[in-house]
């Protein structure tokens, strides 16, 4: 799965009573803040982050700049323009992605936006991004739990089974992937985060057969009697 976020990076300058460096370049304060934008292209808070991090221009004397509370602010002085790095950080393995950001001085404040990519995010991490707009998954699972040939009455007490088998071992689960791996068909919403190692899966779209084969399995080693 891949999700898609529009990242706000606000830049915010003016001058400050401080002798310049440079004859003819007025010393400056400048801010820049990393937002998301909601479906409804409003500032949200950039939760899905845990580090921000800024590249800045080498003559700085901390050039590299870290902060793990959004909007992630970053204030600094000085008299000239530059491009930085910003690299976002996510809790996922390989979870590093970088915005190129041109600092510059041509307004008081000033907005750029950039659309980045989370490629099969962990339900943590998914969870996040819900705080900004649904998951291309969320409407096809909800079609699928409203579809009535699914929901009719199965062989198996459907949530006994599931209760079943969130209790079962490292061994037992990796037999009950198996089973639904095996049996699955394209109605079956299945999610799975091999990096996180994470695994879910909508048990009213699995086939009865299936839904079969693993209350069979949990009857036999004890699990439902």
């Amino acid at each position: 799965m891949i999700v898609e976020r529009k990242i706000k990076i606000v830049t915010e300058q003016h001058n400050i009573n401080k002798p310049a460096v440079n004859e003819g370049f007025p010393m400056k304060e400048w801010t820049v803040e990393v937002y998301v934008l909601d479906q409804d292209g409003k500032e949200k808070a950039a939760r899905c982050f845990t580090k921000v991090v800024y590249h800045l221009h080498p003559s700085f004397d901390n050039p590299v700049q870290t902060f793990t509370e959004p909007p992630f602010k970053c204030t600094n002085e000085g008299w000239g323009e530059f491009e930085m790095s910003i690299d976002v950080f996510t809790t996922e393995k390989g979870g590093k992605q970088t915005i190129m950001h041109d600092l510059n001085f041509g307004a008081p404040q000033y907005e750029t936006i950039h659309t980045i990519q989370f490629k099969n995010p962990s339900q943590a991490l998914q969870q996040l991004l819900r705080e900004t707009g649904p998951l291309p998954s969320d409407e096809e699972r909800k079609m699928k739990k409203a579809d009535p040939v699914k929901k009719k009455k199965t062989a198996v007490d459907v949530e006994k089974l599931a209760a079943a088998l969130v209790e079962q071992g490292e061994e037992e689960l990796l037999k009950c992937i198996q089973i639904i791996h095996d049996g699955k068909d394209e109605t079956t919403y299945v999610n799975q985060n091999l990096d996180a190692g994470e695994f879910s899966v909508d048990m009213y779209t699995l086939p009865e057969s299936v839904q079969k084969a693993l209350w069979d399995l949990m009857v036999k080693n004890g699990s439902i009697v």
